[in-house]
């Protein structure tokens, strides 16, 4: 029997639910893989979130974030016959329509922008 008793349950078996609770909760989202992949980063050319400064008349900086214009687009690959996804900025989609999709992949895969695809 445990020092601490709560409504006739001891503290271990208190604890114990909630930390079945947590790792339930974390099982979820890690199927969800969206919610854990989502880097604001583009797979074409790179660009990802920098960081400046709001000035305001008096010229006082406080930090702020310049986010990168990204879109969640699928693109069809006719080499591999197939649909694939990728988070592209507003310039990737650029780079695409001139270069084309294969060698716009192969050039973010040489430049390490994206692994797999």
């Amino acid at each position: 029997m445990s020092l601490f008793e709560v409504g006739g349950r001891t503290t271990s078996d208190v604890y114990g639910n909630l930390l079945d609770v947590l790792e339930l909760k974390f099982k979820n989202l890690r199927r969800n893989k969206k919610l854990l992949t989502m880097s604001k980063v583009c797979q074409i050319t790179g660009k990802k979130v920098m960081v400046g400064n709001n000035v305001s008349h008096s010229n006082r900086k406080t930090k702020r974030k310049f986010f990168v214009n990204l879109f969640a687009k699928k693109f069809y690959l006719p080499e591999e016959d197939r649909w694939i996804s990728l988070k592209v900025s507003a310039a990737g989609l650029r780079i695409i329509n001139k270069k084309g999709l294969a060698a716009a992949l192969k050039d973010a895969q040489q430049k390490g922008y994206i692994t797999n695809f």
